[in-house]
């Protein structure tokens, strides 16, 4: 495929996720209002469902169903051997322990209220993930020798702005389904909100992508998923051709059921863009490795491996809530809570309302 028609493919998904939400809205009747493109959002629109005991403990059980069968396989691989480590370590650079520092830093001012520091309360939040970045990095270095940081400077640099708007993407659709929202910004202007959230936003696919390398470099923790047996799909584009309507049905539901869906604000973009690579007999985040199981199958390693990224990315988004402004979790049926804690029964989505 060339570069032209890549790059087209791409711009076509992106729109269609763009439109789906909002040509939900006008199928089922409902009007779209300036609330759903507010800059910055602060009309709170969306009126979430009470707390609920089955449903809380349903989704635990869900949760619990999907993540034991790993822990069971991780558990019996203890005794089979390594693979091989990754390359000899290197000593933990300077600019690691800079990180460090920054973090702690930048934690202590997050929490802290000194009257000297009032006018930078508000950019606490993007030291932290600054430190961490660098700390992660420091550590791969340190285990194996490599880290993106060194490695690939201008693959690492590209991750920021690539990160913003990756990030700006899921503030839209959270219009819909208001998963969560901002505290303390009904007094800044426009270009101050998206300001002071496109620098935090920038640092979340640097910080995911540097977890990840770090974990590649403890072989134990993902060597045992490549026992499993592929899951192998005789139909394959048959069945990425279901999982595109679904997803974007899904999609365009959000702003209807918001309660309901809220879980296809983060699936269903990943699946839409799986599908139509499936379809077009492209690789997959969820395909083999070149040459590893054949066409039509589903690799173990890549999905479960993600998701321990993600989790990790959305603990740290409760590290600064001592910050201002800070982020609020609306409440929905599983769980409501408000600044520290995400839900733990909704990690798996990475978000609850």
């Amino acid at each position: 495929m060339s570069v032209h028609n890549t790059i087209r493919h791409k711009i076509d998904i992106l729109l269609l996720l763009l439109v789906l939400p909002l040509a939900g809205l006008i199928a089922a009747g409902l009007p779209v209002t300036m609330a759903h493109l507010e800059f910055p959002p602060l009309t709170q629109y969306v009126r979430h469902a009470g707390f609920s005991w089955p449903v809380f403990w349903g989704l635990a059980i869900l949760i619990a169903a999907a993540v034991l069968p790993f822990l069971l396989k991780s558990f019996r691989s203890r005794s089979q051997p390594l693979p091989d480590a990754p390359g000899p370590g290197k000593p933990f650079p300077w600019w690691g322990w800079a990180g460090l520092a920054l973090t702690a830093c930048a934690w202590v001012l997050a929490w802290t209220r000194f009257p000297w520091f009032e006018p930078f309360q508000l950019f606490t939040f993007s030291p932290l993930w600054f430190g961490y970045i660098l700390a992660v990095n420091a550590l791969s270095y340190r285990r194996s020798g490599r880290c993106m940081l060194l490695d690939r400077p201008k693959f690492f640099a590209a991750l920021f702005p690539v990160s913003a708007c990756f990030w700006w993407f899921f503030e839209y659709l959270n219009r819909f389904v208001q998963n969560w929202y901002y505290l303390g910004v009904g007094h800044i202007s426009a270009f101050e909100y998206f300001l002071f959230a496109t620098l935090p936003f920038s640092t979340v696919l640097p910080a995911v992508l540097g977890t990840c390398e770090l974990l590649e470099t403890f072989p134990r923790l993902g060597a045992w998923l490549d026992s499993f047996p592929p899951i192998r799909i005789r139909r394959p584009r048959l069945l990425a051709g279901a999982v595109f309507f679904l997803t974007c049905a899904a999609l365009a539901g959000i702003g209807v059921w918001p309660d309901l869906l809220f879980p296809a604000l983060w699936l269903s973009p990943l699946l839409i863009a799986s599908a139509c690579q499936a379809m077009r007999g492209q690789p997959t985040i969820f395909s083999p490795a070149a040459g590893a199981t054949g066409a039509g199958s589903v690799c173990w390693r890549s999905p479960p491996s993600s998701a321990a990224f993600s989790g990790r990315c959305g603990t740290i988004t409760a590290w600064p809530s001592g910050n201002i402004p800070s982020r609020s979790w609306g409440a929905s049926t599983s769980l409501k809570c408000r600044s520290w804690a995400l839900p733990a029964t909704c990690h798996s989505a990475w978000s609850a309302p």
